[in-house]
């Protein structure tokens, strides 16, 4: 039935506990190389193919990350649904440091990032109003439950640029916003996997509160790498257990994200764009 699951780890997940029968696989793309190799195997019986998106050993700052090129390798490997693992800093007081939570929105605040596969002679314009796929998420949250791991559920994930934390001006402003969440990595992620026709759904992991908090340290690394070593054996076995609840056959309208989106006529799309997306528009463009 082929790899349908990817998951993307990040600062604090490097490996997946129980992928058994793993093998390494170097996927090529028209937008460069991926982070690293996929790394595919079986968790309770189904494939998952996973990408640690900071690279081996977390070479790779947010900026640098390949984002077009992760999303289409996972494309090309046939994955259909994408779960991000993110740590990120809390800008509510209720959502605590050493918390899983799942959000539903997203603020872009990048300003340097590739976000769209499209361009250079074709446009399209997909809808981004609901950027998580609820199935998923649905799925994520039954998996918490069923083991035992409380998962919360949030609005907003701000993503900066990075790699630098906020100033306190910054963080006082995005506090402003009323945003619930701030990270760095999950933007043009889950654009990009929308484009591709693919469910995403991130599981939060709440590693401090920025640096608004009066009472709480100022955001550090080492902060952040204690926290997430207390968190990511939680994670590893929401993973481990999620693989059984995610569907075979999607329901979702994320499977036909595309459909009447691409705005340019067939005839004035360059060949060259034709056969670079023809994994993501093929079934829309011949």
């Amino acid at each position: 039935m082929g790899v349908k699951i990817g998951v993307i780890g990040g600062s604090g997940l490097q490996q997946i506990d129980g992928l058994k029968e793993f093998r390494k696989e170097k996927v090529s793309t028209p937008f460069g190389e991926p982070s690293g190799e996929y790394i595919i195997g079986k968790i309770e019986g189904r494939e998952v193919a996973f990408l640690p998106r900071h690279g081996k050993g977390h070479v790779l700052t947010p900026s640098e990350i390949n984002y077009r090129a992760n999303i289409y390798g996972f494309k090309k490997l046939g994955v259909e649904s994408i779960i991000s693992i993110s740590a990120v800093g809390s800008m509510k007081e209720a959502i605590k440091p050493g918390e899983l939570v799942l959000v539903s929105q997203f603020y872009d605040n990048t300003k340097k990032r590739a976000s769209s596969f499209f361009g250079d002679g074709i446009v399209a314009h997909v809808g981004m109003a609901d950027p998580i796929c609820s199935a998923l998420c649905d799925a994520i949250a039954e998996s918490g439950r069923n083991i035992g791991i409380n998962i919360k559920k949030a609005d907003t994930y701000l993503c900066i640029e990075g790699p630098q934390f906020s100033t306190r001006g910054e963080s006082a402003i995005y506090r402003k916003w009323d945003v619930d969440l701030i990270g760095m990595t999950n933007m043009p992620e889950a654009k990009l996997a929308r484009e591709a026709e693919m469910c995403y759904a991130t599981i939060a992991m709440v590693t401090d509160y920025d640096c608004w908090h009066d009472t709480d340290e100022v955001v550090t690394v080492e902060i952040i790498i204690k926290r997430l070593n207390s968190m990511v054996d939680s994670v590893k076995a929401v993973i481990k257990d999620i693989v059984k609840h995610i569907p075979e056959k999607r329901q979702c309208e994320c499977s036909s994200a595309l459909k009447n989106t691409i705005i340019t006529s067939l005839e004035n799309i360059p060949d060259k764009r034709k056969k670079e997306l023809d994994l993501i528009i093929g079934k829309y463009v011949k």
